[in-house]
């Protein structure tokens, strides 16, 4: 047995050229819903309840949300979380029922 023999897959050059193109075009539509929440594209209502059936949208992180709204910067995110009991690196599939029904009061809150 070799050092580059192991129990773990290797992918041959296709499948990892695949990977790449879908974690591109995950970036790209997490990018998206981001320019879509600062321009009032779309709502953050809308975006938590694509979390459950989106894997792209689930795997996004709740601090990018709060950051991509207008008026919300890192401070103002980072008071949210702490308010709304989310770790910083909490994604938006983790969030509980409680923790939605605070992001959802504190982003309305906001926009009075």
């Amino acid at each position: 047995m070799t050092a580059h023999d192991s129990s773990h897959s290797v992918f041959d050059a296709d499948a990892r050229a695949r990977g790449r193109e879908r974690a591109l075009a995950a970036r790209q539509r997490r990018a998206q819903i981001k320019r879509d929440l600062r321009d009032g594209a779309t709502t953050v209502d809308a975006v938590l309840a694509e979390r459950l059936t989106d894997p792209v949208v689930g795997r996004m992180r709740v601090t990018d949300l709060l950051e991509s709204l207008p008026g919300v910067g890192p401070v103002r995110a980072a008071d949210v979380l702490t308010r709304c009991s989310i770790a910083p690196s909490r994604r938006l599939r983790g969030l509980g029922e409680h923790q939605v029904g605070g992001i959802l009061r504190e982003t309305r809150a906001g926009s009075r």
